[in-house]
């Protein structure tokens, strides 16, 4: 089976796991693997699917941390290295009262690890049967430039592409060019993940639905995805599916959107792509993404396997 490609950032998350209302109270940190197209690739990988990652980190010992980790969840790294001179990026994470994190990322790992893929990418390509890709590579010029090339390389050579919205507006000189520059990234794509609030970001309808119906229509998606936190998630396109939130304990919110791509992602990979195969997995996923809310860290909560979880 060829693996789907996942390009994009891995770094260290540091998080506080204790809720704090300010940074001013958090007084320890624990590192956790982290960056969202790496938490989705471990998702997929755990359910079962085939996957790489393209990428890198540092020559460090962080990088070396992260790269023992990924070995251990069968992550193909071919395409993926570290990187001399670089610092691996960490985010220090405090997670407030309402279990929502808060990001202070560190280092400059993520543009060098995209640039160094470059002469990789047409061979890493070729080599898998679908890309998926995040907003967080395209807000640099340079690692903008590497995801659009790995767009074009994909869709000329017809294999699914799928985006992560995963706004971090923070990152970008001017939202309006955000939600150009996504939208672009999005035309003619597999799957769109948006959350809610991306929804209407994108589309300004404050209706889920009714966004996501739009976004199929403007972006010539095949499938769009809108995770609804405590709601659950929906899907529309060539699949249609409403699927209610799954009760959790939760104490740290960081990931779960990252689950969903990845239980999606495998799933669709499982049935070559075939549509229904999303609206079969959507109760699956949103099972799992609750799951995931219930320790500190994406991935800490969730089982090594993942194929036995069924939707509650």
């Amino acid at each position: 089976m060829r693996p789907v490609l996942f390009i994009g950032e891995t770094l260290v998350d540091l998080i506080c796991e204790r809720p704090v209302s300010s940074w001013a109270e958090a007084d320890s940190f624990v590192p956790h693997c982290g960056g969202a197209p790496t938490n989705a690739a471990i998702v997929a990988s755990r359910c079962g699917c085939a996957v790489a990652l393209a990428g890198g980190v540092g020559d460090d010992r962080w990088g070396s941390w992260l790269e023992r980790r990924l070995l251990a969840e069968h992550v193909d790294l071919r395409w993926w290295e570290r990187l001399p001179g670089v610092q691996t990026a960490v985010a220090f994470v405090a997670i407030d009262e309402h279990a929502v994190p808060d990001f202070l990322i560190y280092g400059a790992g993520i543009e060098p690890a995209l640039v160094a893929l470059e002469p990789k990418l047409e061979e890493a390509v070729a080599a898998c049967a679908a890309v998926e890709l995040g907003s967080n590579t395209f807000v640099g010029s340079r690692e903008r430039a590497v995801s659009a090339r790995a767009r074009s390389l994909a869709l000329e050579q017809g294999k699914p592409v799928m985006v992560d919205v995963n706004f971090r507006l923070h990152r970008w000189r001017d939202p309006r060019e955000a939600l150009e520059v996504v939208e672009r990234f999005c035309l003619g794509a597999a799957l769109v993940k948006v959350s809610g609030e991306e929804a209407r970001l994108l589309t300004g309808e404050p209706s889920p639905g009714r966004a996501a119906e739009a976004l199929c229509a403007r972006l010539a998606a095949q499938l769009v995805v809108v995770t609804l936190g405590a709601d659950g998630a929906l899907l529309r396109g060539a699949a249609h599916a409403d699927v209610p939130g799954v009760r959790a304990q939760v104490v740290d919110t960081t990931g779960a959107g990252d689950a969903v791509t990845g239980v999606l992602a495998a799933a669709l990979a499982a049935a070559r792509f075939a549509p229904e195969a999303a609206a079969e997995a959507l109760p699956r996923a949103v099972c799992i993404a609750s799951r995931s809310t219930e320790a500190y860290g994406a991935l800490e909560a969730l089982p090594v396997d993942l194929r036995s979880v069924t939707a509650r």
